[in-house]
């Protein structure tokens, strides 16, 4: 259903702010106030007078409290509003009830693994255990561009060198290698790889042997691994690396598309670059589109731990079960204890970006965030890495930083991701393709040779929540089965890979 356009929007009979639809000037007139100075399109608006200490709601929920007196038509932002002090109430596993069933049976065309799970890519990954192997495996991707080494394997996506600036000088007994190691295996063993090239230096902290002994880390066998210390240096591990990589291709290569429901897919859920459209367009229409895959038996993983804060209560709501949720709140004051011994806040968000867009304090941003999950019980809270071993809607514990939170969801098992973003994000994800959502109509027009779908209709056209998500759901299946995104046709992905590093650099 399409409606007239407007100049502003109240989220919640309960808000005390309204939000700018389009650049407005002084002078104009927003729900019996008057506005005092121009507002900027997706920025806040007092529909009332606001005293000092007294709190500010959008979506019915506390995003902070006046740090001034605020009149009725005053831009309400960064200059006059701040955190202040507020307290949750979990009420853990109150609002968990099922979706409803959906008789509609959906397929993708997959490459079906030896393990069970499906993949939407098959490529071929080389995986550095370290650092010091990182330009190794770069060189062997390159040797094998250059020498058409796929030339005759028309199913294999390509050659995906995975490299990081970790794997040594930590100890082997902390979080920070837990994260990595889980990061590894998950990359090793995921089904949008057909195979897997390991490359370490050697004498590093993550060894090899760690990684692949005695335990089966691909069920098809179709992972090959070496050390350059052990095979003599650049060039000798480069000839071999090009030997094992024809092998892995030839197995690679038997894997053909075929039809899997859409249980099989694994959308990890990302947003970066908000704004203060992104929690009324792209993220809610995220939100039903996860819900629609729940409905027929998939999985969808929300992360950014530090970018659900202030809004833990809504998923605590939703849990399945009081651990659930209490496994949720164990992570939110691990946090707060890790940003404190580090000299940071939980409240260092939002970025410059998405202040210009609107947003002000992390209780907004982490409102709208949270949107992108949808209605769905939370079934599981996960490790960063872990692999998620269970269906329906689940949080896997990360950093805000978007890169290295995708890097966490893809190694649990994410063979989809979508990334919402109102000022713009040219990132993209290998193995696994990455869907990108505007949140307004502008930015997309500006960007639209990065952008696979465009949420500000909701906004400037009345495009109801509903039918964007339904629409999002058809594009990811369209993606699934092989249609590329934007970010796949302009080739992202080689940067990307960013473990999360936590501990000492010894």
């Amino acid at each position: 259903m399409r409606g007239p356009a407007r100049d502003t929007i109240r989220l919640h009979p309960k808000d005390n702010v309204v939000i700018a639809l389009r650049d407005l000037p002084a002078g104009t007139g927003v729900e019996g106030a008057v506005l005092t100075t121009s507002v900027s399109r997706g920025h806040k608006i007092a529909v009332a007078a606001i005293r000092a200490g007294q709190v500010v709601r959008r979506y019915g929920q506390i995003i902070g409290a006046a740090k001034l007196d605020i009149a009725s038509g005053d831009h309400v932002h960064v200059h006059n509003l701040g955190m202040g002090a507020h307290q949750q109430d979990y009420a853990f596993a109150s609002q968990n009830d099922p979706l409803p069933a959906t008789d509609e049976a959906r397929v993708f065309q997959g490459y079906h693994r030896a393990d069970g799970k499906v993949g939407t890519r098959n490529y071929i990954g080389i995986l550095t255990t370290v650092n010091c192997s990182g330009s190794v495996a770069r060189f062997i991707a390159e040797a094998a561009e250059k020498s058409d080494l796929l030339d005759g394997f028309p199913n294999v996506d390509g050659i995906v060198p995975i490299v990081h600036g970790t794997g040594c000088g930590m100890s082997a007994r902390n979080e920070g290698y837990a994260n990595l190691f889980r990061t590894l295996a998950g990359y090793a063993q995921h089904p949008n790889f057909g195979g897997i090239l390991l490359v370490g230096l050697g004498c590093e902290m993550m060894q090899l042997s760690d990684l692949v002994g005695g335990r089966p880390i691909r069920a098809d066998g179709a992972l090959r691994y070496m050390t350059i210390q052990s095979e003599g240096g650049t060039r000798k591990t480069i000839e071999r690396g090009l030997e094992e990589l024809r092998g892995i291709a030839s197995q690679a290569n038997q894997a053909l598309r075929a039809s899997a429901p859409v249980s099989e897919l694994t959308v990890g859920l990302q947003c970066g670059g908000s704004d203060g459209y992104s929690g009324i367009t792209a993220n809610p229409a995220l939100g039903h589109a996860s819900d629609l895959l729940v409905r027929h038996g998939g999985t969808t993983i929300l992360s950014e731990t530090s970018e659900i804060y202030g809004a833990e209560h809504l998923l605590t709501r939703r849990a399945e079960t009081p651990a659930i949720g209490e496994a949720l709140i164990e992570r939110i004051r691990w946090w707060e204890d890790y940003t404190e011994r580090n000299g940071g806040e939980m409240d260092n968000n939002p970025s410059p970006g998405n202040k210009r867009g609107g947003l002000t304090t992390i209780l907004e941003k982490s409102l709208g965030a949270v949107a992108k999950g949808g209605t769905a019980p939370l079934r599981g809270v996960y490790q960063f890495g872990e692999i998620v071993d269970r269906n329906g809607f689940v949080f896997m514990d990360s950093p805000g930083f978007d890169p290295c939170s995708v890097t966490g969801q893809i190694a649990s098992g994410a063979n989809l991701i979508v990334f919402t973003t109102g000022r713009g994000s040219v990132s993209g994800f290998q193995p696994t393709p990455c869907v990108k959502l505007a949140t307004n109509s502008e930015m997309y027009a500006r960007m639209a040779e990065d952008m696979d779908l465009n949420c500000g209709d909701i906004i400037s056209e009345g495009v109801s929540i509903e039918d964007k998500g339904r629409a999002l759901f058809e594009l990811l299946i369209r993606v699934a089965s092989g249609e590329h995104t934007k970010s796949e046709e302009m080739g992202f992905g080689g940067v990307e890979f960013v473990p999360w590093q936590i501990g000492a650099v010894m």
